[in-house]
């Protein structure tokens, strides 16, 4: 039996110091390449790179192997300096197969390096890819443009296994560990991060753990003993602040930001929700902190999901329901019942490729008319918006505020780039966070023969929150307009059109004493502003900060708030000549910028379920300018 080894000292290569790098790991959706990607992106997190990421995988459970469709993808750009996005374009490719190289390959930068796992380049499979007439691109020189690598991992991975009883099938799945293996010599990287995983992960199936580890340490030796490969690099930690960090992606940040507010406000927070990709994950985050109080239902549709939250934030709790666009649009009218008993509820859109069914596992920004329109009769919510993993935990903190402090719904958006995408994130302490008051309705003591008036307001608009069993309090619930004050049931023409101008006056209300609008980066006056929204927020700030390098008098503005509107973002606008709104739409923010502020604000869009580049929005603001 022959087991690989750790080397005791590994061989003394050259090692090139490189401040950034992006690895698109590619393949079929069932070779673990999400698994390898986001291994590889937790150990160059505790390594201390700041990095960012874009999972990138099919609808289909099983797509055909080997073909077009059936590719998944995952890329990483980590390094040394602070990064913003996952990459416009990378510097290594790694492909499991002839269609993972064919769908990816435009995107490697010429001269980049591609390694291929050459078993996946038999006839069968570049037939499958599209390659014909017998066309091999590892050996028939179209690729003399790159550094390519061919190894052939299948083979060598079943080798480093011959003397387990693992059958062929459960062999070939550890070549993702193979892979992985490989990557981290390649990168200077310690393989404990990995190994700590499969133990968490294996701990009580030991031969697959053995495998596993197997695999791994054989891609490691691989890269240290072989004559191929003459040269590893290094890319060393990013000057972040100091503090604790850890990986977080976007839905994780929103489970926890929920988590965190709840803990604040002092409330136990229920999640009642029905399964739709992207937004799954923020359940099965919060379903392993039911030590916070955390309570999750799966419901059996989306409507009974939205109401089972409203009667638990009736019965005091903070209640909240995620979905993506489709399940929003079933939770409509529930929405207007919670708009009108002025309750607290958050309502989460994890945005996804529409119309209907559309594009389950991609993303798209095109929501935001329905978060801010999509109800019938006068029923404005407040619309916030998420802009990065990290800003995912801050704005759902922040709807849980405005939920409970200003009672009322609030609609959170993200979108499935954020959502899946990860970045380092320092968490904050918790007297760090921003304290959250419910506004609870005194319980009546003896002798008080005051009546209670469930609907009377505050200065900000807010009516007291009566939590049933609180002694003497009596409460209206119900969809059927109420009488201002008393909340008795009320036909008067008069009261209706009161109570719809104080609810709405006091959804405008949210938006003051929140932080100043401040620019994103850029010069705060001058030629260009682009107003973004959402998972932008990265291209766009590269895009500005190297038109910024190359003397173009250029802005950004990133919008959280999206409905209501902060009143100096018309100040701010006005101080450039020409405004650039991109999105993944047709120009939905753009619409509601120019209803609401008369500017001429001109749209860069894509509606392709895919994130924009920098290169994208630099060159269209490049454009704009000339005109």
């Amino acid at each position: 039996m022959e087991t690989p080894v750790r080397p005791e000292s590994p061989r003394i290569k050259p090692v090139q110091e490189r401040r950034n790098v992006v690895i698109l790991f590619a393949g079929d959706s069932g070779d673990g390449i999400q698994l390898t990607g986001s291994q590889f992106t937790d150990t160059s997190a505790l390594f201390g790179n700041d990095v960012s990421t874009f999972p990138n995988f099919p609808a289909e459970i099983r797509a055909p192997q080997g073909t077009l469709a059936g590719v998944s993808g995952y890329q990483l750009h980590f390094g040394s300096v602070e990064i913003f996005t996952p990459g416009d374009q990378c510097d290594v490719l790694v492909v499991m197969n002839a269609a993972a190289l064919r769908s990816n390959l435009a995107t490697l930068k010429p001269g980049g390096t591609i390694i291929a796992n050459s078993d996946g380049f038999d006839a069968k499979n570049l037939r499958l890819a599209g390659y014909i007439d017998k066309q091999d691109p590892l050996t028939d020189g179209t690729l003399a443009n790159y550094t390519v690598h061919a190894i052939d991992v299948t083979k060598m991975t079943r080798n480093a296994l011959a003397d387990t009883t693992l059958g062929m099938k459960e062999k070939d799945r550890c070549k993702n560990m193979f892979v992985l293996g490989f990557i981290n010599w390649m990168y200077s990287r310690s393989l404990e991060n990995s190994e700590r995983f499969l133990e968490q992960k294996f701990g009580r199936k030991p031969e697959l753990l053995d495998a596993n580890k197997k695999a791994l340490l054989a891609g490691y030796n691989y890269g240290d003993t072989s004559e191929t490969f003459t040269t590893r690099f290094e890319v060393k930690p990013a000057p972040l602040p100091k503090g604790t960090y850890r990986s977080i992606t976007g839905n994780q940040g929103i489970a926890l930001g929920l988590i965190a507010a709840a803990q604040k406000a002092g409330l136990d927070l229920f999640y009642g929700s029905y399964p739709i990709t992207p937004a799954s994950d923020i359940l099965h985050e919060l379903a392993r902190h039911k030590n916070f109080g955390v309570k999750t239902f799966q419901a059996e549709d989306e409507i009974a999901a939205i109401c089972s939250a409203i009667g638990a934030s009736y019965g005091g709790a903070l209640g909240v329901t995620a979905s993506s666009g489709p399940g929003i649009a079933l939770k409509g009218e529930a929405m207007g019942l919670a708009f009108m008993l002025e309750i607290p509820l958050v309502i989460v859109n994890v945005q996804r490729g529409g119309p209907s069914t559309g594009l389950p596992t991609k993303t798209e920004q095109a929501d935001l008319w329905q978060a801010v329109h999509g109800r019938n009769g006068e029923a404005p919510i407040p619309v916030l918006a998420a802009s990065s993993p990290t800003d995912c935990f801050e704005m759902a903190y922040e709807a849980v505020r405005i939920a409970i402090e200003h009672m009322t719904p609030v609609i959170l958006l993200s979108d499935g780039y954020i959502a899946n995408g990860a970045e380092p994130w320092r968490f904050p302490e918790a007297a760090d966070l921003q304290a959250i008051n419910a506004p609870f309705a005194k319980p009546k003591v003896e002798g008080d023969m005051e009546k209670f008036l469930p609907y009377l307001r505050d200065e900000r608009g807010v009516r007291p929150w009566a939590v049933p069993g609180m002694k003497g309090l009596q409460h209206r619930i119900g969809g059927i307009e109420k009488e201002d004050g008393t909340g008795n049931i009320s036909y008067d023409p008069l009261n209706h059109e009161k109570m719809v101008r104080l609810r709405a006056e006091k959804v405008r209300k949210v938006v003051e004493g929140v932080p100043p609008l401040d620019l994103s980066n850029g010069v705060d006056s001058g030629d260009l502003l682009i107003l973004g929204w959402g998972s932008t927020y990265g291209a766009i700030k590269t895009a500005v900060n190297e038109l910024c390098a190359e003397d173009k008098c250029v802005g950004h503005v990133h919008v959280r708030y999206l409905y209501p509107f902060r009143k100096e973002l018309g100040e701010l606008i006005s101080r450039f000549k020409r405004v650039l709104i991109p999105e993944m739409n047709s120009g939905q923010l753009r619409q509601l910028v120019r209803a609401e502020f008369l500017v001429d604000a001109q749209g860069l869009n894509k509606i392709q379920g895919m994130p924009f580049t920098s290169a994208e929005i630099k060159a269209a603001a490049i454009e704009y300018l000339k005109r």
